[in-house]
């Protein structure tokens, strides 16, 4: 294994941003995709030079859960008319420019008032290809709860909740945001080594919205773990353009078709590794790092695509597999359809 690419599975499995031009090689287009469903007899509807646009072509939301010294959530009462005097966790949409950092602490900010630290991703959500939700965590650092002498558009005032069932909620999907954090910040205080650590979305530029695969695989012969390797133009990661009019599992199950055939084994997503994106230059797009384990071994597995296995160093192969091993190793990517 060329030892760039070892040096980028140790950057993802940390968290840290790709660097160099490796990291933007896309092996699955948009074109390509379509290409594959005009073989198919299927007419494409997306444009393959489809560009992510903040507020025009894609969405993307931040959602904030803050916990404090008793385990109370922080939440605020929606001004919006469409659901006026309901509950809610601080969220919103990001807005051209930030980072999903910047985003929510902007967000909790002018919603309940507070300042706050971020200290790590905890969930992805996505609906289709245009919608993606960052949904992290952080510690209280400043500020003061709003009140409703304070009501404004963003919110009518904010408290800390132990109880949901004493709300009238804006939805429900936060109440899963919610267990997953107080577990986590459970799993924290205990030092429960099967949790991942703090990790927050990395800073990096991509011009598109691409979907990068750890696929790991153990060969029968010695036990030895193995991961997919690209040979497009250099070793990479294997990495595709997330399709924006189909959901994320239905790119997932194309690129995979594309690698391995239509016939490909039985194989499951983990979860997230990394997320990347900076916007600062003037590029929407981000990347999503993505693990996949193949349950039958390395020898009943064919490649169709340009790629390899490739034997990782002992090391590297133990941490991949307490990733693969452990469910809670990995940032969950929740497809809302």
């Amino acid at each position: 294994m060329p030892d760039s690419v070892e040096t980028s599975l140790l950057k993802v499995l940390n968290g840290e941003a790709l660097v160099g031009e490796e990291a933007e090689i896309c092996d699955f287009t948009l074109e390509d995709q379509n290409e594959a469903l005009e073989s198919q007899g299927i007419q494409p509807r997306i444009d393959p030079n489809y560009k992510p646009i903040v507020g025009e072509t894609i969405n993307y939301i931040v959602a904030c859960v803050i916990l404090n010294e008793h385990g109370d959530v922080l939440m605020m009462q929606e001004a919006k008319q469409s659901c006026a005097g309901k509950w809610y966790l601080p969220a919103g949409r990001m807005e051209k420019g930030e980072t999903i950092v910047e985003a929510c602490k902007r967000e909790v900010l002018e919603e309940t008032g507070l300042e706050i630290e971020c200290t790590t991703l905890i969930m992805v959500e996505c609906a289709g290809g245009m919608w993606i939700r960052f949904i992290l965590t952080g510690k209280q650092i400043g500020g003061t709860l709003k009140t409703p002498a304070q009501a404004d558009k963003e919110s009518l005032q904010a408290k800390w909740v132990s109880n949901m069932d004493e709300l009238t909620l804006r939805a429900t999907d936060i109440l899963e945001l919610i267990e997953r954090t107080r577990a986590y910040a459970h799993a924290r205080k205990i030092k429960d080594p099967t949790w991942h650590l703090d990790q927050l979305p990395s800073l990096r530029a991509y011009p598109q919205i691409f979907l990068r695969v750890v696929i790991v695989i153990k060969k029968k012969a010695t036990n030895r773990t193995h991961i997919l390797l690209s040979e497009r133009t250099s070793w990479h990661l294997p990495c595709c353009q997330i399709n924006p009019g189909k959901s994320f599992h239905s790119t997932l199950r194309k690129f995979m078709v594309d690698l391995f055939g239509a016939e490909v084994p039985v194989h499951k997503p983990h979860g997230l590794l990394s997320v990347e994106h900076d916007p600062r230059n003037g590029q929407d797009g981000a990347c999503l790092t993505l693990l996949v384990s193949f349950k039958s071994p390395l020898e009943e597995v064919p490649i169709i695509g340009k790629c390899v296995w490739h034997e990782v160093s002992k090391d590297l192969g133990d941490k991949l597999i307490q990733r693969v091993v452990n469910r809670n190793a990995t940032f969950p990517i929740r497809v809302i359809k």
